[in-house]
């Protein structure tokens, strides 16, 4: 017996539960970069983290910068209390688009985390862009 099998594996049921939950509250660079090429956007795309600077030398096309540290109920009116939220930060290493997700829930907004953030898109090899949008 492996280290693999030591535990077995769930039952079907268990692992549906649980996938549907996980895909509940993320989705990941290549879903959201099909999104926009297909014109199916139906979420809003939100950089959570750093300055205006950094935003402006690098980010995913289509996103607003909104830092979570700046995200208020009278911040999040301009956008109906049903708008998903897909928020992102740098990568792995990050855990501002956690801080968003939490804060947006708080809020008792919809939210998912893109995995990956700007380090998976990049990996994907997605473009970026480039100044203020």
């Amino acid at each position: 017996m492996s280290y693999v099998t030591d535990i077995p594996a769930a039952s079907s049921q268990v692992a549906i539960d649980h996938f549907v939950q996980r895909l509940s509250l993320e989705t990941d660079c290549a879903d959201v970069a099909a999104s926009m090429k297909n014109a199916e956007q139906d979420f809003v795309l939100l950089h959570v983290v750093g300055s205006p600077d950094i935003f402006a030398r690098k980010h995913i096309p289509g996103a607003i910068h909104l830092r979570h540290a700046d995200m208020t109920a009278e911040r999040m009116a301009q956008w109906p209390v049903d708008t998903l939220f897909v928020v992102y930060c740098a990568g792995p290493h990050c855990n501002g688009a956690d801080r968003a997700a939490l804060n947006l829930a708080r809020l008792g907004r919809p939210v998912k985390i893109m995995i990956g953030g700007i380090t998976g898109w990049e990996d994907e090899g997605f473009s970026f862009a480039l100044g203020e949008v």
